[in-house]
């Protein structure tokens, strides 16, 4: 049904080696500085969150929150003196509903994401965030939760991914590597959540690389970080309409080649 072929990526050396003492330090403060900011823009996003819950009706709201979330990752990315720099855009049709998927090394995969993508989405987050005060709340109504150690939860969040991507017509966003990869390679083994999901519901699969994010928050070092440009590539979109569960094994395969692919295309940009 498609064509896929064996890619072997060397993640560069270059990023494999811990900065300076001195560099590590700086961004250490840099990283306090971006948590002050944090903690300060809830005062502002909060209750912007709830004025759409309490106001906007229940087939809407999840479009405006949305928007707000947008506004909030550009917002603290701007205050982090980060740029985002994100190629292919327009192949991602606005109103179509996708799988996305991404590759995960780095807490600024998330704001990154909601910055390169203008369709309304949902991530899949787990049922341990829910229980940050308010945070936690507005998690619970704008994405979509699951409990990994029971059984029971992960189907039901199976449903609501289904029904998010056919009833509402609303985008989920999953991560393959189903955590975030603190190793030295560039991917970790892919589970087959995602690619599942979209044979399942005949939804096309758009696949975000994220070029180096690691960069500019490592995900070993939860209080670093550093300014400059995260670079991200949107590539064609997969269809998916006709494949059944014996495709599954080969479309995580082409999505993982392709990722590779593009990181080392542009390894040197």
């Amino acid at each position: 049904m498609f064509k896929d072929s064996t890619f072997v990526f060397q993640f560069p050396e270059a990023l494999k080696k811990e900065p300076n003492i001195l560099v590590q330090f700086l961004m250490t403060l840099f990283g306090l500085y971006a948590v002050l900011i944090v903690i300060l823009s809830f005062f502002i996003v909060i209750p912007s969150y709830f004025i759409v819950f309490w106001f906007v009706s229940a087939d809407k709201a999840p479009f405006q929150a949305h928007k707000i979330s947008r506004f909030w990752a550009g917002f603290l990315l701007t205050c982090y003196f980060i740029r985002v720099d994100v190629k292919g855009r327009k192949l991602i049709k606005p109103k179509q509903p996708y799988v996305f998927v991404c590759n995960h090394r780095s807490q600024l995969d998330i704001p990154l994401f909601a910055r390169a993508c203008a369709n309304t989405f949902r991530f899949l987050s787990k049922i341990e965030v829910t229980k940050i005060p308010l945070m936690g709340y507005i998690v619970g109504r704008i994405y979509i939760t699951v409990d990994r150690k029971s059984k029971e939860d992960r189907a039901k969040s199976i449903i609501k991914m289904q029904d998010s991507l056919l009833k509402e017509k609303i985008s989920v966003v999953l991560y393959p590597e189903g955590t975030r990869n603190r190793t030295n390679e560039p991917l970790i083994d892919f589970k087959d959540g995602a690619f599942r999901l979209a044979v399942d519901t005949q939804v096309p699969i758009a696949v975000l690389t994220i070029l180096n994010s690691a960069e500019f928050s490592p995900a070993h070092k939860f209080m670093q970080l550093r300014p400059g440009t995260l670079k991200a590539v949107w590539t064609e979109p997969i269809p998916t309409q006709n494949m059944t569960s014996k495709d599954i094994p080969r479309l995580k395969e082409l999505v993982r080649q392709r990722i590779l692919q593009t990181l080392q295309q542009y390894s040197n940009s």
